[in-house]
């Protein structure tokens, strides 16, 4: 019975992303009526459930924190190519979208999926349990990842408005790609340990508990499957982006809830391996995804809508308005709280997860 459910996983797994790529194709550019919407969706879901199948089988080849690198890393290529795709397309509407998606990626991740993992983890083993060392320098990463791209531009005087001048712009993507490599370095190489799940003795967790790992042209073949599904998860969710947008605008909402549904889009694979991973009591791997998809959003972001605005016209809005930079405030001083101890509780879960719940109720009702 359990040899057939892996089969069943094995096809439906690896028909589900080529399957995403063909609608891609046929629906790439035209306008989708409700019906196809419908199908698109539904196959976009089952597209993020296979992403999330492919990432764990990799991630169980390599070991951490690898694993979780090779889903945020990857997430975050496509999620930049649908940022610069639609502000191609957009026009000066698309002026804030870099900005609105980053920072609603930031606290999806920071606040939603480490408020949901802590609460999963710590009401079904009591505590949750993991490295304040490694998780400590994620998130002093992503803290001055954010503060320099979404926070200085605000404050800036070289150009009217919340935004960067040319060499300010150049100065943050470039900030932006060094701090991300040294932190991947130091995820990697130089203190690996860092990242790696520990146990309730603080003990670090050098093998997975799992079965045996999957051979590598296993891997492989999960990789490329990976990627395709990634791309038909991105691709697809471009093509219901406007039916989105005239969703949003006909209720009357801000255009910043456009990129904070994509930012949701986007980010569900790495929910869901991060609450996975909660339920089993690897918290530090969920915070590894968390914060590193946080870290990659901005790293990788930055830099290229900074290489994208030589070409694109129209203004590159990346400064935080008063009460989102409040938020962000908060938010890492709520963190940081949490990190320093090693371990939390229901209620450092239920803060985060009420700090985004403000985030998503002032995107709403700004």
């Amino acid at each position: 019975m359990i040899a057939r459910l892996g089969s069943v996983t094995a096809r439906w797994t690896t028909l589900v992303p080529a399957l995403a790529v063909v609608l891609l194709v046929l629906t790439w550019g035209r306008d989708l009526t409700g019906a196809v919407v419908a199908v698109v969706t539904l196959v976009l879901a089952g597209a993020v459930l296979a992403a999330v199948h492919h990432a764990e089988v990799v991630a169980h080849r390599v070991g951490e924190p690898f694993g979780s690198l090779v889903l945020a890393v990857a997430v975050t290529i496509i999620e930049v190519a649908l940022i610069v795709t639609l502000m191609a397309d957009g026009g000066d509407k698309s002026a804030t979208l870099a900005r609105d998606t980053v920072f609603a990626a930031v606290m999806i991740t920071c606040n939603g999926i480490v408020g949901l993992c802590l609460l999963v983890a710590s009401l079904r083993h009591g505590t949750a349990i993991f490295n304040p060392e490694g998780t400590g320098a994620a998130l002093a990463t992503v803290a001055t990842l954010a503060t320099l791209s979404l926070v200085l531009p605000t404050f800036t005087t070289s150009k009217p408005g919340p935004e960067f001048s040319t060499v300010q712009l150049t100065f943050a993507a470039l900030s932006s790609l060094v701090l991300y490599g040294l932190f991947v370095t130091t995820q990697t190489v130089r203190h690996r340990d860092y990242f790696l799940p520990v146990t309730r003795q603080g003990d670090v967790i050098t093998a997975d508990d799992h079965a045996g790992a999957p051979t590598a042209r296993t891997a492989l073949i999960s990789l490329g499957l990976l990627g395709t599904a990634l791309i038909g998860v991105v691709g697809l969710a471009k093509g219901v982006s406007p039916t989105i947008e005239s969703a949003v605008e006909a209720a009357g909402l801000h255009q910043a809830v456009v990129g904070v549904i994509i930012a949701l889009l986007v980010l569900l694979p790495e929910t869901i391996a991060a609450l996975r991973s909660a339920r089993r009591d690897r918290v530090q791997t969920s915070l590894n995804l968390a914060l590193g998809s946080a870290m990659a959003s901005i790293g990788l972001t930055i830099p290229a809508v900074a290489l994208a605005s030589l070409w694109l016209s129209g203004p590159l809005v990346l400064g935080l308005g008063s009460t989102y930079m409040v938020l962000l405030a908060l938010t890492v001083v709520v963190s940081s709280l949490t990190v320093v101890p090693g371990r939390a509780t229901p209620l450092q879960g239920g803060v985060h997860l009420v700090l985004f719940a403000a985030y998503l109720e002032l995107a709403v009702n700004p």
